[in-house]
């Protein structure tokens, strides 16, 4: 018990409440949070709620109080999601940075995620999993309402929710966290992206027969893609508009932008100009996490 007193609290606690679909991603974010240093709490009886955040947390490698995400979700005893979201609220007052993330996602993927594991879903264990969507999805709304993180995981691989997750919840530095994706409209708009740039005004590798099976990762295709006419001043005007923005974010108290790049497949233009624009922020002193999202899918 001594041990516990003696942790340094700082101003505040790091507070997360993780909730949303089942089959959204839950079991994702729980590994995905305790990798990056976090206490995680599954399914906590809501009785016992206050006790829980009443109490000094654990202890990390630095002394500081490890942060503590809590999962609530429709399993959760005692579910009431306005009291829930009521406590956390009362947890800002009293200084703790205190969040809630909803993982969401279309009714049609959860649908098709259900039936490719031969899970029941929690609410319709003698129903169709249909039944129990729609009725999780009227029970949460209140908390998906009033989400600070909300992120739909309807396009994404846990590989990439991973990483979306990592760039918002990793240890801060004060600083904007910025994640640069490239995607191809072919498969939709990213959900979660903040700032979108259509890259299909540029030279299309694809029609060229040497080049359609490379990636904007090689060589020929990066020189290919940089002999548009457009080029040159297209980079150096997208460099100006995110060295307007990313201040401005930050002022706004912004933590994490991610800046998404599109072209018909994902897999040339957008991938290219990804990594010119992120070898450009690393030069500006940013440490930006890449991602390409459409990559996998070829």
């Amino acid at each position: 018990m001594n041990d516990r007193r003696r942790i340094n609290r700082g101003p505040g606690r790091r507070l997360l409440l993780v909730t949303g679909m089942s089959g959204a991603g839950k079991s994702t974010a729980v590994r995905t949070l305790e990798d990056l240093g976090w206490e995680v709490v599954d399914n906590l009886p809501l009785a016992l709620l206050d006790r829980l955040l009443d109490v000094p947390g654990s202890e990390g490698q630095d002394g500081e109080e490890r942060p503590l995400a809590l999962v609530v979700d429709s399993r959760t005893r005692g579910f009431d999601p306005q009291r829930i979201a009521a406590r956390i609220e009362r947890s800002r007052t009293q200084g703790d940075d205190a969040g809630i993330l909803f993982l969401d996602c279309s009714g049609r993927e959860l649908m098709r995620r259900f039936s490719e594991t031969r899970r029941r879903h929690p609410l319709s264990l003698d129903r169709p999993a249909e039944d129990g969507i729609a009725q999780e999805r009227e029970l949460l709304e209140p908390l998906r309402r009033v989400a600070d993180h909300l992120i739909d995981t309807t396009d994404s691989s846990s590989n990439a929710l991973q990483q979306e997750l990592r760039t918002r919840f990793a240890p801060a530095d004060g600083g904007v966290t910025l994640s640069i994706m490239s995607f191809g409209f072919a498969r939709g708009l990213p959900r979660n992206a903040d700032i979108v740039l259509d890259m299909r005004f540029l030279r299309n590798p694809h029609w060229d027969q040497l080049l359609r099976p490379m990636t904007g990762l090689d060589a020929p295709v990066a020189a290919y893609i940089a002999e548009d006419p457009a080029y040159s001043e297209a980079i150096e005007r997208i460099e100006g508009l995110l060295d307007l923005l990313l201040p401005r974010y930050a002022a706004e108290g912004k933590s994490y932008v991610t800046v998404a790049f599109g072209c018909t497949g994902g897999k040339h233009r957008s991938v290219h100009i990804a990594e010119t624009i992120g070898d450009w922020l690393r030069n500006r002193g940013f440490s930006p996490t890449i991602v390409h999202r459409d990559l996998v899918h070829r």
